[in-house]
């Protein structure tokens, strides 16, 4: 790799880039919290049938992202080699989300099929847009504690496009109403992405970029070495499961504000108590990460998360405000798990880069946010199966009773599938070593 000199980025960059954390957070929460209940609410698609439309497009980014990364990886824009492709793909990926809620309410069948193709053509446009962006920190220094103070700043936007995205969002909803609601509320999420789609093209501009080779051979032979390393294989399997935590915590938001708490306003009052502590902890994190080092770091905000998400088992049976609490504590946490291995993703590609010579920056973070989309994607998916399982009554009717075993789904699948499935990912993080095991800082 090309020598950057290890000097702290200017602030304008740092900020610029941070700016992609807008569109990221906003198409990242939003369809995980609001498609789910389109699908089921407003169009009345089986639960189980909607939690397969949810996730089919998105896994297509499992096979999408790598390729978009090969592609990113031998572009050679004057414009920078990955600059070009935020434009590009966050300005389509916008129109792409602004459609998706304005189809048809009937037939239920040409509905459901207008959902799935502009999901589909939204997860096209964001792998192009979210495979070079996430790669850029590994290029735009090589100095690890300045990756970890450029995340940082990128978790703090993305947690506060997460809060007004997310708690937006069902607001814009809610107050035009059923028939245009969902429609509205597309449009004003469309703007925010299209927002930091340019704001992050715009604002590093002027941000240095190492040149290096992109790597020789095909995409499958990249891949299998990309597989081959296990810093970067173990860290990838547990962002993916507590992805897939995340997204199960985030379908259920609509449903346990109307069910449980019964108020679909409390949905927003959720999201805040969800990304406040978020954007407030990101910079304690950093301090933390600092003192005990990133992977340590990783784990103890993965630990905060878990006992959160574990406290809300009892959200039936507690008042309002333990609920809200609780999911306070799960932003903390959240805030940690975010920034961490994102900090430790471009420490790993460049370490490869480094040692081989050659580029393969763009294929580690096509694999990464492939397993990133797949985690995400399976979090309503399993969500839609657990509703499905407890006899959830999917209907247009927002007034149609439960039964009670799907409000215990409800919140069965808000608190210990998540709790669980990150405690566990503790474990495989225990086969990442990372850059200081190997005597490098």
């Amino acid at each position: 790799m090309s020598e950057l000199v290890r000097a702290p980025l200017p602030g304008s960059v740092r900020r610029g880039y941070a700016l992609g954390g807008v569109a990221t957070g906003a198409f990242g929460t939003v369809p995980g919290l609001m498609l789910l209940p389109y699908l089921t609410e407003r169009l009345g698609v089986p639960a189980a049938l909607a939690g397969v439309i949810v996730f089919a497009p998105k896994a297509w980014d499992v096979i999408l992202n790598p390729i978009a990364g090969r592609i990113s990886d031998n572009s050679h824009h004057p414009a920078g080699p990955r600059r070009p492709f935020l434009l590009r793909a966050g300005l389509t990926l916008a129109v792409a989300f602004a459609l998706l809620f304005a189809g048809p309410a009937t037939p239920q069948a040409l509905a459901a099929g207008w959902v799935a193709v502009l999901f589909l053509a939204c997860a096209t446009a964001y792998a192009f847009f979210q495979v070079p962006y996430v790669a850029m920190p590994a290029e735009l220094t090589d100095d690890p504690n300045e990756r970890t103070r450029l995340m940082s700043w990128r978790v703090a936007v993305l947690a506060l496009a997460i809060l007004v995205s997310g708690g937006l969002a069902p607001m814009v909803r809610n107050t035009v109403g059923p028939e245009r609601g969902y429609a509205a509320m597309g449009l004003f999420v469309a703007v925010l992405i299209a927002a930091g789609a340019i704001g992050a093209w715009w604002g590093t501009r002027a941000a240095p970029v190492a040149v290096v080779p992109a790597a020789p051979g095909g995409l499958r032979s990249q891949l299998a070495l990309v597989a081959g390393n296990p810093d970067f294989r173990s860290l990838l399997i547990t962002f993916v499961i507590q992805a897939l935590a995340t997204g199960a915590m985030l379908a259920g938001v609509d449903y346990v504000a109307r069910h449980v708490l019964r108020s679909a306003g409390a949905g927003s009052l959720l999201f805040v108590c969800f990304v406040a502590p978020a954007i407030a902890c990101t910079a304690l994190w950093e301090r933390v990460g600092a003192r005990v080092g990133k992977k340590r770091g990783y784990a103890a905000a993965s630990l905060v998360l878990a006992a959160g998400a574990l406290a809300l088992t009892s959200a039936r049976s507690v008042p309002s405000v333990v609920v809200f609490l609780a999911v306070a504590v799960v932003g903390v946490g959240y805030a940690g798990t975010q920034m961490f291995p994102l900090a430790m993703l471009p420490d790993v590609a460049a370490e490869d880069a480094e040692r081989s010579g050659a580029n393969r920056v763009g294929v580690f973070t096509g694999v990464w946010t492939a397993g990133e989309t797949l985690g995400m994607a399976l979090g309503p998916f399993v969500y839609g199966l657990a509703l499905a399982a407890g006899g959830y009554v999917s209907s247009t009717d927002s007034a149609a009773v439960q039964p009670e075993s799907a409000v215990l789904a409800i919140v069965l699948g808000f608190s210990i599938v998540p709790a669980l499935l990150t405690v566990g990912s503790l474990f495989i993080l225990q086969g990442y070593l990372g850059p200081l095991a190997r005597g490098k800082p």
